[in-house]
């Protein structure tokens, strides 16, 4: 690490952003790292050729350009070594594959992002991994789950949709006991919010599409390991042949500079609407951590220093049929917020959640839940579309 970044230490979490993972005395004093477009790498002489003895090799092993994000993201985790991956869904399938073989045993939390329980339920379980789901507020109790040949424990929190916390010290040493490495996606909380190493996860996860890129214009993951399991990880990485391109590096670290005062206004705006919304006669409750009344909310107020700008709220219905069209009606009533997929970025979204894949973890029975991803908007504007929202729901 540079001179200017070993002064870093004891600085703000916006001080680092604006100045981690970039030497400009390296690249003549310029603010940024260049974007180093490579794919073939030219060596002196047949036997650096032949040993491979110099920094770079090849592209899909690294350019200056992903590597400034990969320190960035090192300097951030706290970890031994970062890799690039093209998206948050393979952020999470790479360690599996790394980490796991035909015979071992997974466990895998019950409220876990869908396309991640897909790759579980098929691409795992074709390659002779038995998967089983847990309560994600099993604890210690995780225990009674792990078997001789269990191998990776995956977490989450807050879990996806349901927001649901866990308690990632008490599980990360039960399965360090039992051998197992512990994977965790952070990416609600990006690792400003919460360390995921600090509290004994051996993997970090984040969907570097979200509050690392901010503007929903860039497709990420990045997987960061300690020490101990960061050479396997690295080999997988190679062996799969998956990298991240220089230009969407380049976009990502520049996202990160603004991550911080990002992330203030997402948690402001965020919990302002969540607590208007808990007083509504028309929300049956209120789906984030970070709110008193939420089950597993004194586990965030203990573990993670900040909350994000996604939660749920379920809307009040008198009856099962009604659920699908109540939510559709709110969301075609909104003008603010579009409906997509995704979130973190500058704009706010809404969407229907299904929750027919949960195994332990069973969809409200008050009515249909709808998860709002809060923007960089104003409140104010917000709120009233809500309100549009609320009206149309209630005419049905």
């Amino acid at each position: 690490m540079n001179e200017k970044n070993d002064s870093l230490a004891g600085a703000g979490v916006n001080t680092r952003l604006s100045h981690i993972g970039n030497s400009p005395l390296d690249f003549h004093g310029f603010v940024n790292p260049p974007v180093v477009h490579a794919s073939t790498v030219l060596f002196p002489n047949a036997k650096a050729m032949e040993t491979k003895s110099q920094k770079y090799t090849y592209g899909t092993r690294g350019t200056p350009t992903t590597d400034a994000l990969c320190e960035a993201i090192d300097a951030l985790e706290g970890s031994a070594g970062t890799i690039l991956v093209p998206s948050g869904l393979a952020a999470v399938t790479v360690p599996f594959l790394a980490f796991l073989s035909a015979g071992d045993h997974a466990l895998i939390v019950d409220s876990v992002y869908f396309p991640t329980r897909h790759f579980c339920d098929t691409m795992l379980k074709r390659l002779g991994v038995t998967v089983e789901y847990y309560d994600p507020m099993i604890g210690a109790g995780i225990e009674g789950l792990i078997k001789p040949n269990t191998r990776l424990v995956h977490t989450e929190a807050p879990g996806s949709n349901t927001f649901e916390m866990q308690d990632i010290r008490a599980i990360s040493a039960v399965a360090h006991r039992h051998g197992c490495v512990v994977t965790m996606d952070n990416t609600w909380a990006t690792p400003l919010y919460f360390k995921p190493l600090d509290h004994g996860v051996d993997v970090s996860i984040h969907a570097a599409t979200k509050y690392p890129s901010g503007h929903s214009d860039i497709l990420m993951g990045t997987v960061s390991a300690n020490a101990a399991h960061w050479d396997r990880l690295l080999d997988a990485h190679g062996a799969l042949g998956i990298c991240g391109a220089p230009d969407d590096s380049y976009q990502i670290l520049r996202g990160l500079r603004t991550m911080g005062i990002r992330l203030e206004r997402h948690q402001e705006s965020t919990l302002n609407i969540a607590r208007w919304l808990e007083e509504r006669d028309d929300v049956a409750r209120v789906l984030h951590p970070a709110l008193p009344s939420f089950p597993g909310h004194d586990l965030w107020k203990r573990d993670f220093t900040g909350s994000s700008g996604i939660f749920s709220f379920v809307l009040k219905a008198e009856s099962p049929e009604q659920f699908k069209p109540k939510a559709h009606a709110f969301l075609d009533a909104l003008s603010i917020f579009g409906l997509g997929w995704s979130w973190g970025g500058f704009e706010s979204l809404a969407v229907h959640v299904g929750l027919s894949d949960r195994r332990i973890c069973k969809a409200p029975s008050e009515g249909p839940v709808i998860r709002l991803q809060i923007g960089l908007e104003d409140v104010v504007d917000l709120r009233k579309d809500i309100e549009a929202g609320f009206a149309a729901a209630k005419a049905v």
